[in-house]
């Protein structure tokens, strides 16, 4: 079974360009016309223009971390917005910015060092992480207005591979991430769309001191036996399982093993 890890799985840079302005114009298509008061069930207290401000003011505040490459984590996070009056213009403002960050990422070199929560310390880390930022927020808008989203497996898989690698660093916002533990349980997630038939996984193991994801490796027995659990499904439902947008629990899964496993992931994992 092949075991995968972050380093070397990531989709190519122009990829994630791409489909951040692709991902951005279908996020902004979905809320237009929406009632901006409407509630987002997978967002807590939030509405669709709460959601709407979110997706926009991240994206803006990230090419302002990407114009200047910082090199330690900002003090302050105010950026100019130029937010519209109306709430229902906000699908409109998010549209708008498209063609700034479209030049912004064109103009930066993926491999430029910068800071960056997580563990790629280069500005595609950014990149990355806007663009999965705004497809799962997509899909939170699509589901508030009552559509099936729909994600490609490849750019999924590549979103549930970058929350696995990112995830040991999330404590900084996350802080239950840093109490997940474990006496060297391993929980395989299995795509069965992209290569999964075939045996292919992420598998993290919980030990004493905290968790990882394991390397790439020929074969995987580390990732059988007793105190293994594997979680089977397509990879945009693992996307979502993972972002506390699905439940294990759920028909589109496939469990085997001690499910208290997950429960104790699912606990201490949401951001």
């Amino acid at each position: 079974m092949a075991v995968m890890s972050g380093a070397g799985h990531s989709l190519p840079y122009d990829t994630h360009r791409e489909a951040v302005a692709r991902e951005t114009l279908r996020f902004a298509e979905v809320v237009r016309g929406a009632d901006p008061t409407g509630a987002v069930p997978s967002c807590p207290d939030w509405t669709l223009a709460d959601l709407t401000r979110h997706v926009g003011a991240l994206q803006r505040w990230f090419c302002t971390l990407l114009t200047g490459l910082v090199q330690e984590p900002p003090r302050s996070r105010d950026v100019e917005l130029a937010l519209p009056g109306d709430p229902r213009d906000l699908a409109d403002w998010v549209a708008a910015g498209v063609p700034d960050v479209a030049a912004v990422l064109r103009a930066t070199d993926p491999q430029a060092a910068m800071w960056a929560w997580g563990e790629d310390q280069h500005a595609r880390f950014w990149v990355r992480r806007m663009l999965f930022e705004t497809l799962v927020h997509r899909v939170d808008a699509e589901r508030a207005v009552g559509r099936e989203p729909d994600v490609d497996p490849a750019l999924a898989a590549d979103g549930v591979d970058e929350f696995l690698v990112n995830l040991p660093h999330a404590g900084l916002f996350a802080p239950e991430v840093d109490k997940l533990r474990g006496e060297g349980e391993i929980i395989a997630f299995r795509p069965t769309d992209t290569g999964g038939a075939t045996g292919e996984a992420w598998c993290v193991r919980l030990d004493p001191d905290g968790f990882r994801l394991l390397p790439r490796a020929a074969d995987g027995p580390a990732a059988t036996g007793a105190r293994t659990v594997s979680v089977s499904g397509r990879a945009a439902d693992l996307l979502l399982l993972l972002y506390g947008r699905r439940s294990y629990r759920e028909p589109v899964f496939e469990v085997t093993g001690p499910v208290e496993v997950l429960d104790r992931w699912f606990a201490r994992t949401a951001f």
